[in-house]
This record gives structure tokens, sequence and C-alpha cells, in this order.
């Protein structure tokens, strides 16, 4: 069989030898191999006389353990002298033999190491070793040569990517091997010498690289001749594709990755750097002029999470977008994300459909200012975007809005029998009739079926009733120390019983995954990580949880919000019956599909059978990365997603990711995500509490200021 690790080699100069001997040192590499087949190499390296090139003869290594290996052989000396190595005799003409026999090799049925960014890539010193009188140029160079080769040794795999995708992938592997090198001491030289910064030019590694050694080389002859190729004379092996040089230009590859964004996220408006994309679910439906501020105010992309809601609400959202859209002018495409495999808390019993009126209090208890509460029919929908009232009422009789005059008392009793009063203080004429606001000095709470009366001296009593009163959303609101029972059972059979006579809390979760896979003393979080436990018990139906952080006052935890369990062992399958069945849906009515929980290559392959089974090659993807396993498996993901020819993109699902990984490594993850995108032509979206305090407050934090900056790129 064959499979994928990674190799690097080095080449060791050995000051203490008569002769220039020298060692390679391997880790594993990246390209299919036959077992244990071993590979030809060819290096060059240059004495003070004349250049040499020799064959190395590399095997792969087998199973998860990395072992450097050491070959050692001799070359002839400036008089053409041949000598002995540390271990042994062998000319330029030999093949070099292992210091150590590999025991991995034995055993048919081991599987090859799967890896691409490596896993002891630490203990590769490849061009910190070049020699402490190697100059600069011939650094990079030995950079060049072995980023070369690892195009070379990834042929097989390039050869499998779509037409479109060949050269970001190209230069997606390119970036790879330049990131198996320890080339920390490079870095610092370059930039002493005011040339590339190395972190910089994942974009266009070779050709990068291909234009330093150019301008080196040229200081040294004081001529520098454009049409010179680094290539010549280093590189005894002709590339893959030789006549396709020209491709891999930084300008070639800037163009390449601006047109796979622009394939999958349309073009860019008004100047504009970046894209504006909005999540939005049924609160889109309740407000006509929603999403066509979000469209005026920049939005270009449109999310709808397919976990919420249902096929007829999200039929009314992207109805709602085309309208705005074609109205604006603006183009606006429609993301869709597949649920996934997530883990969220059952549905709770609704709460009482009553809504709270609360006029302003000082210290002292007396009212500052009246609560303003808004009045209209249903269909005239929600507010105006200048009016902030505390509260919302819909009346069921448009006859009775249009009676009202501004100073007109409304006389009504709340759900607790009390006695209050409404003052019309202003009237709006909007879509579909009258909408007033009216002022209210005390506490009242107002129920569907409340009757509005109003009397005046010289005309007959007008009624009113209030209608459509939202149920108060349910939540259990958990405490550190208190204990949580999860349970298999349906959100029915709790109804009466999210908090027992022992004061312990319960809620549902339907998946079999959290039941199957957890164990005492491993962590769980819920709500994007608001709240964290232990798990102290589990049987088939329940699971018992002591909360080890919330906030001081408790934090609210409510129907579908998340559940992670970071240190278990669980395995989803790629994508549910629920995703097959919402493919459906997006495959008809929306641009781009998000796939959440991508985990490795398996869940890529399936995505892309069942992407072609209905002929889906136009829909664009975006991969969700949202957990360990995926951002580990991204590189590998991304080349087997480069493999159809459906637009490709990169979420970082920071909330799950965060919980999964732990927030203090989620800046370098996702800054590690971006840097592979780049270098793989990839767009990315940047999403998960972008700017959550200017939506919730009108004023963002000085933190999430920089974060939107910082996601510009």
């Amino acid at each position: 069989m064959s499979g994928v690790s990674s190799l690097s080699a080095s080449l060791v100069t050995n000051p203490t030898s008569r002769l220039p001997h020298h060692a390679i040192q391997c880790t594993e590499f990246l390209g299919f191999v036959p077992k244990g087949r071993p590979i030809n190499v060819t290096l060059s390296w240059r004495f003070p006389v004349r250049t040499q090139v020799g064959v190395i003869q590399l095997f792969g290594l087998h199973k998860t353990k990395l072992k450097l290996k050491s070959f050692a052989f001799s070359v002839p000396n400036e008089n053409d002298q041949a000598g002995l190595c540390d271990s042994g005799t062998c000319t330029g003409d030999e093949m070099p033999v292992p210091f150590e026999n590999d025991e991995n090799l034995k055993g048919p049925d081991e599987e090859i190491v799967s890896s691409v960014l490596g896993t002891e890539v630490d203990s590769l010193r490849t061009v910190e070793h070049l020699g402490s009188k190697g100059s600069v140029v011939e650094k990079l160079k030995a950079v060049y040569l072995h980023v070369l080769a690892s195009e070379q040794w990834n042929a097989s795999q390039l050869k499998l990517c779509h037409r479109n995708y060949l050269d970001s992938a190209t230069n997606l592997i390119h970036y790879l091997a330049l990131r198996c090198l320890d080339i920390q001491q490079l870095k610092e030289d370059l930039t002493l010498l005011g040339l590339m910064n190395l972190e910089t030019i994942n974009l266009h590694v070779l050709s990068s690289l291909n234009a330093s050694i150019r301008l080196l080389e040229a200081l040294k002859s004081n001529s520098l001749n454009p049409n010179d190729s680094v290539s010549e004379g280093i590189f005894t092996e002709k590339r893959l594709d030789p006549q396709n040089d020209g491709k891999f230009t930084i300008q070639a590859m800037r163009k390449k990755a601006s047109s796979n964004s622009e394939f999958l996220l349309g073009r860019l408006q008004d100047g504009r750097t970046t894209h504006i994309m909005v999540t939005v679910g049924q609160e889109a439906t309740e407000n006509e002029t929603f999403i066509t501020d979000l469209i005026k105010a920049g939005t270009s992309i449109i999310r709808i999470n397919c976990a919420h809601g249902n096929p007829s609400i999200w039929s009314e959202i992207i109805k709602r977008v085309k309208e705005s859209s074609q109205m604006l002018e603006k183009p606006c495409r429609i993301l869709m994300d597949l649920a996934g495999p997530k883990l969220r808390t059952g549905k709770l019993k609704s709460g009482p459909s009553v809504v709270k009126i609360s006029p302003k209090k000082n210290a002292s208890g007396n009212v500052v200012f009246p609560a303003q509460v808004w009045l209209s029919h249903r269909e005239a929908g929600t507010p105006p975007t200048h009016l902030s009232p505390d509260a919302v009422l819909f009346v069921d009789d448009q006859q009775f809005l249009s009676e009202l005059e501004i100073g007109d008392t409304i006389r009504f009793s709340d759900a607790r029998g009390k006695k209050r009063l409404l003052r019309i203080s202003k009237k709006i004429h909007v879509f579909s009739g009258t909408g007033c606001v009216a002022e209210c000095t005390r506490t009242a709470y107002v129920q569907s079926g409340t009757e509005l009366h109003l009397k005046g001296k010289k005309r007959r009593s007008q009624l009113g009733k209030v209608v459509d009163v939202p149920a108060i959303e349910p939540y259990i609101r958990l405490r550190v120390g208190d204990l949580l029972v999860i349970s298999r059972c349906s959100s029915s059979e709790l109804d009466e019983m999210h908090v027992s006579m022992s004061g312990t809390h319960k809620i549902t979760c339907s998946s079999g995954y959290l039941f199957d896979s957890v164990t005492p003393g491993e962590p769980i979080a819920f709500d994007d990580g608001k709240i964290w436990g232990v798990i102290k018990g589990t049987d088939i139906s329940e699971i018992i949880v002591s909360i080890t952080h919330a906030s001081p006052k408790g934090s609210k935890l409510g129907s579908d919000k998340s559940i992670n369990i970071p240190e278990s062992n669980i395995r989803f399958e790629g994508l549910t019956s629920k995703d097959l069945m919402d493919l459906e849906f997006v495959a008809a009515h929306a641009d781009i599909v998000g796939v959440s929980f991508v985990r490795d290559i398996h869940d890529i392959v399936v995505l892309r059978q069942e992407l072609e089974k209905r002929k889906l090659q136009n829909l664009g993807v975006i991969l969700k990365i949202e957990t360990k396993s995926g951002f580990e498996n991204l590189p590998l993901m991304l080349l087997e997603a480069m493999k159809s020819s459906n637009p490709l993109g990169v979420m970082i699902a920071r909330g799950d990711l965060a919980v999964e990984c732990g927030w203090e490594m989620l800046a370098d993850m996702q800054e590690e995500i971006i840097s592979l995108c780049g270098a793989a032509h990839i767009p990315v979206v940047w999403a998960t509490q972008v700017l959550e305090s200017l939506v919730k407050s009108g004023v963002p934090t000085r933190a999430e200021i920089t974060d939107a900056a910082h996601g510009r790129r």
C-alpha cells in the first residue's frame, strides 16, 4: 500500500574530516511512496574548486514515531583523492548505507506515516547546518533546492488536483517544504541585508526565493539579468512542467489568489478590500427593511445556519435577500452552513408569553424616564430604525390604532390585575397603516389577550387587544458548584423538571455520541465555553456534570446551545442524514455551502462524492475549521478539496475552535490557518464574535476594533 509521509534532507559538513564528509539527516516526506521502496534524490553542493553532485537513496519511515537517519559518504577532494568516512569506505559513485538498520521497514502491514506539517521538525536543522562559512545566497539556494524537490516528491498528488487549483496546490507544497526547515538564522541574515521576510512569502514561495537569489548574485557580479533562472546550475533535474515556470511569478500567484477569492465570494464593491458576511435568522423575516439595511451598509454575503429554522424561514430570507440585492443593484451571495454533527442542548419548555414594561428609575426608585412602547398592527412589522422602544405591542385592530391621537390615554389591566396607563406621545405612518409611541410610567406585565381601552370625552369607547406576545426564551441559571444532569430523554419528559427538588438542574441532549464517548473526569463546555464543568458520572442515559466555571451571578444555559467535549475520544460521521437533506435545499437556493466540523480527508472525500452525485461542480464550498483534528489536517484537506472544480474557501470558526483547543492557542492557530490558506490561494472567513459588542450595544470594544482590522487581511 501507499501512504503519505514527509521528508526533508540537510547537508551537514563535518569540519573534522580530512575529506568533505557529509551526512544526510532525514525525517518523513510528503508524497505517495510504495512501502519500503527506496527513493533516489539528486543533490548538488559546491566546494571551492568545483560543484559536486551525488545521488542519495532514502527510505520512507513507518508508523508514528519519526527517527532521524544519517547516511555517510565521501566525495573526491580538490586533489581528486578519495578517502574513508567514519562509517566505512564509499565513493561518490556508491550508494550510501544507513548507520543503523531500520527495523520499521519490517512488517508488510505497517502503515506509512501521514503528515504534512511534520511532527518533529524541531529536530531538523537543515539550513542552520549548512556551515558557518556558507553565504546567505548558498543557503537560499539550498532552500530553493528543497522546495523544488518537494514538488517532485509530490508529483503524483499534484496530478490529481483540478487544473483550476494545480498552481495553487503546487505553491502550497512549496510553502509546506519551506516550513519544514529551521531557517531562523537565515531569516535574521536576510533581515540584516534588508531583503525579504520569509514569513510573508507564502503567496509566492518559489518566485520570492528566486528573486532574492538573483538579487544577491547580482550584487556579487554588479549585474542583474532578469532572464537568468536560479534553477540553472544548481539543480540537475528538470521541473515537472518547465513550460509553466511563468505561472509561478509573484504577479501570477497574486492574480491566482484574487481570482480564487472572486470565484467563491464575488467581486468586491465600492473600493472595499474585504467582504462582509452577516449571519441572520428568523428576525430577518420580521422586519421589512432588515435585509435592505444590511446590504446598504456593505454586507455582500448573507449566512444562514441550517442548525436553526426550517426551509420555509430560509426561503423567506433568501427571497428578501434577492429582492433587496436587485433593488439596490448590489450583489449579495447566500452561504448556508450545514449543521454537521454538532452536540447541542435539547429544547426547554417555552416560558410564558408575556412582555415586561419597565420605566427608568434612579437609585431612590423614582421614575426619571417613562418606558417607551411601540403600538402597531402585526402587518406593520417592527418599529422604524430611528426608534428604540423598550417594548413592542401588536394590536389586532388597525381601526383602533388609526383613531389614536397624541395625548390620548389607554387604560388596561396587566397580567397581575394591576391597573396601568399608556399615554400616546407620537403617531407615525408606516408601510401598512399607523404606529404609535406610548409612554408608561409604572412597571407592567402585558400578555396576549390584554384589552386596551380608549375612552374620550366626545367619542365612543374603542377597544383593542394585544396579540402575538412572544414566549420568554427558557433557560436554566448555573453557578459554580451546581450539578447538571444531561439526559437522553426528550424535552417533553423534562417539561416540569428543569430543577428538581434537590436543586439539581436537568437538560437534554438527543445525540448518542455524547453518552457513548465521555468518561468521568473529562471536561465539558457549554455555549461556546461560557460554562465549563467536569463529568462526575455516566450511564447509558444520563451524565452528571459538576459546574466549575460560570459568571459570579450565574450563567444562563438555554435551548440549542453548543456542547463541547475537547478531551473525549469522539468520532463523528462526516455528513449527517440531516445534512444530506439540507444539501438538496442548499443546492437549489444558495451560492455557497459551509461544511461544519470537517476533521480529515475522509470528510472531504464524502463531500466531494455527494457534490458529484448531484452534479454541483459550481457550488462554492467553505470548510469550517472548528476542531483540533481539522486544524492539524488542514493542508491535506485542502489538497483533497482541490481535486474538484468547486470554488473553495475556509472559515475560522473561532467559537468551537477556542473551546476545543484552548483559548490561549487561538491566536496562533488562526495565524497558522491564514498562512496555509494564503499559500493555497484560498480565501479565509474570519468568523465568530467579530464586533459583537457593536451589534449588541452599538459601541465596539477596543479589542474588537483591532480584531476586525486584523481580519481585513
